[in-house]
């Protein structure tokens, strides 16, 4: 647990931290004793100013930033919220995916099938991605697309959603993939690789990366 810090650690200065967050574990606790081993609960036995600034899903890998002063963690969430960052991911999709594009098409929670969300058209908050074909193989003889996705909205499962609405879901994804395209890999191929965003303090723009595990 001590070393959580050490093994995970980008850029650390005094008004905010970003580390590598692993696939596999949570942001923030859940609501249950079992979902209570989280990052930021592990941050804040060695650092106790930690401060929340954004989240990744559980099983999403990359680049994460908390906040180690009230003041960052004010400028930085402002920039989250004004979309004055920018994000870039690389995912692993099931199928083909040639050149580029954009998917337009708000992303709601479904309350019926919790915690799934879903593409809805009449929504009428908008959730913005752009795709890019990176290259093409194959996984046990299933054609897949290795894509960059940049998010311009911030939308809970939105790059998932969107994927599965193209009909190229992510692989390894166990709420938007059939069973057999959840097992091709083992685990979420979906990872926040690049981030930029202007320091609270000197208001340069910073820019860090994150290798992509798979």
């Amino acid at each position: 647990m001590s070393n959580f810090l050490t093994e995970h650690l980008i850029h650390r200065d005094d008004d905010f931290i970003v580390i590598h967050k692993p696939a596999g574990i949570l942001t923030v606790p859940g609501k249950t004793e079992d979902l209570q081993d989280c990052v930021i609960n592990r941050l804040l036995k060695i650092e106790p100013k930690t401060l929340l600034i954004h989240r990744l899903d559980r099983d999403t890998s990359g680049i994460l930033v908390f906040a180690l002063s009230k003041f960052g963690q004010n400028r930085i969430s402002r920039q989250f919220q004004e979309r004055q960052t920018d994000k870039t991911y690389q995912a692993i999709v099931v199928g083909t995916l040639e050149g580029e594009g954009t998917v337009d098409v708000p992303v709601v929670y479904d309350p019926t099938r919790p915690p799934l969300h879903i593409a809805n058209p009449t929504f009428n908050k908008p959730a913005l991605t752009h795709w890019q074909a990176i290259e093409h193989f194959q996984i046990q003889g299933q054609a897949v697309t290795r894509v960059k996705l940049t998010p311009i909205t911030g939308r809970s499962h939105q790059l998932r959603v969107h994927m599965q609405y193209l009909g190229h879901p992510i692989v390894g994804d166990t709420l938007y993939a059939s069973e057999t395209e959840q097992t091709l890999m083992p685990r979420l191929c979906l990872h926040a690789e690049n981030l930029s965003f202007y320091h609270p303090k000197t208001e340069q723009s910073v820019q860090f990366h994150c290798p992509v595990p798979f």
